[in-house]
């Protein structure tokens, strides 16, 4: 006979007894299993009949139980991003994602549009992580390094321009990838030098340092500077390369390689030659850059690895009264190619 609707929520939850009889070891047993404790050698054998025992069963572990156990959460906070960060940082945060599964803590990823400041702290906090990776995009004060601490947060680990007092902080100087480009291109006799400015909303987080540290090296190189918006469309394309001669410019810096390569298109289409009148270099080196014609020059971003990243988070949940650390989170370097 068919079970109702509500014959079947009804049914019974499976528990780490049901699991334990199932797979004939004690409850203990399956709570190391389940929970991956290292400190206990169970055999693998064991180990096997667990996990089978209890995806036969549907069973699986009490998160906010576990967490009262052991006295905090094994999870780790990751604000999501509002812009798109392209493949580069996408590779970054998948690998972080990864490692920190693999040492046993569950990534929430926190949607965190509208928040700001210390009232994102504030709703982060709600959910006691035991560790926050905050992104940059919100802008964190000590204050609420201090609100998250309270509330249990063992680790709080910032990524941006600068250090956050009271948090782990990884540096990543986006001025030091517009530098390195435009240092590139005066190097190779450039001296009117656009910077593309993606008008899509969040990226002003990177293009703006980056235009910072074009300019400071166009100064010192005596090179003039052209701030050029441009949205990611080909119309908007289209239109700066429609101007592209009045503006006099002989090469620009085209914030990152995809956006490079729809200014090279839009040019060709205006008969405007790369590098010949103009030279170009994108950032971020993806592959995309190597399937153009002529092949694109770029800034190369060596990302500490999201492992790394993951270790750090690990123990300094593990020894959280340590000194707050900075770290350097990247270093750049031009590649030269055909378009400069």
């Amino acid at each position: 006979m068919s079970q109702t609707p509500r014959q079947s929520a009804e049914r019974s939850v499976p528990t780490s007894a049901d699991v334990a009889r199932l797979a004939g070891v004690s409850r203990a047993t399956v709570s190391y299993v389940l929970n991956n404790t290292s400190s206990v050698r169970i055999s693998e054998p064991t180990r096997r009949r667990v996990r089978e025992a209890a995806e036969e069963l549907g069973y699986v572990p009490h998160a906010a139980a576990r967490s009262l156990r052991a006295g905090h959460t094994r999870m780790v906070l990751l604000p999501t991003a509002s812009f798109p960060v392209g493949p580069l940082y996408n590779r970054f945060f998948g690998e972080l994602q990864w490692s920190l599964r693999r040492l046993d803590y569950t990534v929430v990823q926190y949607g965190s549009l509208g928040l700001a400041g210390d009232e994102a702290a504030r709703a982060w906090a709600e959910l006691r992580p035991v560790a926050v990776v905050s992104l940059g995009e919100v802008g964190l004060t000590p204050n609420g390094v201090g609100v998250l601490k309270r509330s249990g947060a063992k680790a709080v680990i910032t990524l941006g321009p600068r250090r956050v007092e009271g948090a782990h902080s990884l540096v990543m100087d986006q001025a030091e990838v517009g530098a390195c480009a435009v240092g590139h291109l005066a190097g190779r006799g450039r001296r009117a030098i656009g910077v593309v400015m993606p008008q899509e909303p969040g990226l002003e987080l990177f293009s703006e340092p980056r235009l910072e540290g074009a300019r400071r090296v166009a100064e010192a190189a005596g090179a003039r500077i052209e701030r050029l918006p441009l949205a990611y469309t080909e119309e908007s394309a289209a239109a700066l390369a429609a101007r592209w001669r009045g503006i006099g410019l002989d090469a620009v810096f085209s914030y990152n390689d995809d956006y490079a390569a729809l200014l090279m298109r839009a040019l060709k289409d205006e008969d405007i030659r790369v590098p010949d009148e103009t030279a170009m270099i994108g950032s971020d080196d993806l592959l995309l850059g190597r399937l153009l014609r002529p092949r694109l020059s770029t800034v190369h971003i060596d990302l500490v690895t999201g492992r790394r990243l993951a270790e750090l988070v690990d123990r300094v949940v593990r020894d959280p009264e340590n000194e707050p650390e900075t770290h350097d989170l990247m270093g750049v370097r031009a590649v030269h190619r055909e378009s400069s």
